[in-house]
């Protein structure tokens, strides 16, 4: 089955261009496009698609609150929201990412990158682009959070830090496993585990912990 897309971007050669991008995927389908923050959450209620691809920088309703309306920590049945932005000019990506999005990218992605992230928040999972995560969420870390960070219900293991920290930097699952010499499977527990211990919804959540907590050093 085809994972259903909804792009949201104000501009239209953008909007075109992720939508061919995607559409030439074997088994991802764009369902559905909008222009402004509430067309995106008005589809995305409607659609359900899989995965919803947002600009932060939309008129009416910006990606944030668009993301927060189908993804924040109250909304039940949530929908996965994947983030793409150009960093050097848009500094609210890490609002996004509490709000409730699963990874993002920056529009420079290119398609390879930009496939894995659909597929990924599309599988309960999120990537977070290696290139920009020691950058984006260092910097925006080292802000004042609204709230202290969660203290984990449980004391993280030796093994667990360093999971954090490869996870912190952009590591994928298979990665982490090459680099520790560890069964994937070993790697999946591991992430399950920090979740639960830290009440993370995703890695994402994981990594802006390890950098709100100074535990990843720039």
């Amino acid at each position: 089955m085809s994972i259903r897309v909804l792009v949201a971007d104000d501009q239209e050669i953008v909007r075109t261009g992720l939508t061919m991008i995607l559409d030439a995927q074997p088994d991802i389908e764009v369902v559905g496009e909008a222009a402004d923050g509430w067309r995106a959450v008005q589809l995305a209620r409607r659609l359900r698609p899989d995965v919803c691809l947002f600009d932060i920088r939309m008129p009416g309703l910006d990606g944030i609150e668009a993301t927060r309306s189908l993804a924040g920590p109250g909304v039940q049945d949530p929908l996965a929201v994947v983030v793409i932005t150009t960093f050097d000019l848009d500094e609210y990506v890490y609002a996004a990412l509490r709000a409730g999005a699963r990874g993002f990218l920056l529009k420079n992605a290119g398609a390879g990158l930009l496939s894995q992230a659909v597929h990924a928040a599309a599988n309960g999972d999120a990537l977070i682009a290696p290139s920009v995560t020691a950058r984006l969420l260092g910097t925006f870390a080292r802000t004042v959070p609204a709230t202290p960070p969660v203290r984990p219900i449980e004391a993280l293991t030796a093994r667990e830090e360093q999971i954090l920290a490869t996870v912190a930097r952009g590591r994928t699952n298979s990665e982490i496993a090459d680099e520790m010499h560890i069964s994937l499977s070993t790697v999946k527990s591991h992430i399950a585990s920090l979740m639960a211990k830290l009440g993370a919804r995703n890695r994402v959540e994981i990594a802006m912990w390890a950098y709100e907590t100074n535990r990843v050093k720039n």
